[in-house]
């Protein structure tokens, strides 16, 4: 004799999980999302309001402010929203640390480092890139010294809150409410999404940069851990941008070293950076062969806090 579960309440479907009482993936996702803008809104309009008041404020100043403001708006909203929408906690998004997340994290960095000097040198040697000089032969060292480490500093943050938010929460929710080739992919595009409204964007710059969240998403599949995604960035972002001169995601910073490119912009990417040109594919398949032979001895297990 079949035995016949009674249905649960419409509303309950719609808003609640069917395995644990909690919230359904999509509306935990729209309740982070409300948390961020919230953030946002409150830690932003005070700078705004800063600015307006003093418009010489220096360019060092209001970069440093909005890159604390976006790295504690993403952090206290994700925090918040995995805490007590997730039920699950802040470190299983993939933050447990330990020797191996410190390798991770170098590693990364170390990766990016050599792919955005590979390209360096094969834009060089095709005769696309005009080397000027070095930073040190303009100006003085302590300058220099002081530039790379704000910059540097910069840098970490956003390589921090842009994989919390994107490796972190949106894949591994989408994951959780799709299946996880629908979740890369999503969160994938809402990283390419994210940089819009970038300086120099296009259509190839959007595209690039869906490539780098796969990219940097396999970095996460591969360990189960959001540190190694984390280094990548990182160090993809300075290299590029302060140590090899590259435009980073059509903003420039920092630059050590001083060039110009003249090379087609469908291959080197122009004035977005080498993330919009067809230069970066076969760097991020080197990169990719990386990861793997770092990761292929790695039995990954994840162990959710569920309290």
């Amino acid at each position: 004799m079949a035995i016949h579960l009674p249905k649960r309440p419409i509303l309950t479907r719609l808003f609640l999980s069917r395995e644990e009482r909690r919230l359904r993936a999509g509306w935990r996702l729209a309740g982070q999302f409300l948390l961020m803008v919230v953030f946002f809104l409150i830690l932003g309009i005070p700078l705004g309001l800063l600015m307006l008041v003093f418009p010489s404020l220096p360019g060092e100043a209001i970069l440093l402010a909005s890159t604390l403001i976006s790295f504690l708006a993403i952090t206290a909203s994700v925090y918040l929203a995995r805490r007590f929408l997730d039920r699950r906690s802040f470190g299983s998004l993939g933050l447990g640390w330990n020797r191996q997340a410190a390798a991770d994290l170098l590693y990364g960095v170390m990766v990016a480092g050599l792919m955005m000097g590979l390209v360096f040198l094969v834009e060089w040697a095709a005769g696309w890139l005009s080397f000027e000089g070095f930073a040190w032969q303009f100006e003085s060292w302590p300058r220099v010294l002081v530039e790379c480490a704000l910059i540097a500093f910069v840098f970490m943050l956003v390589g921090w809150h842009e994989e919390l938010l994107s490796r972190g929460y949106w894949l591994q929710n989408l994951g959780e409410g799709l299946n996880l080739p629908w979740g890369v992919s999503l969160s994938s595009a809402l990283f390419a999404l994210a940089h819009i409204a970038n300086p120099n964007v296009s259509w190839g710059a959007l595209l690039g940069l869906f490539a780098a969240g796969l990219f940097l998403a396999y970095g996460y599949l591969r360990t189960q851990q959001l540190w190694l995604p984390i280094g990548l960035h990182i160090g993809w972002n300075f290299f590029e941008g302060t140590v090899f001169g590259f435009p980073v995601s059509g903003s420039f910073f920092y630059r050590l070293i001083r060039q110009s490119i003249s090379g087609p912009e469908l291959i080197t990417g122009g004035e977005f950076g080498p993330e919009a040109g067809l230069i970066i594919l076969p760097m991020m398949a080197l990169g990719a062969g990386l990861i793997y032979w770092f990761t292929r001895q790695r039995r990954v297990s994840r162990i959710e806090n569920r309290e």
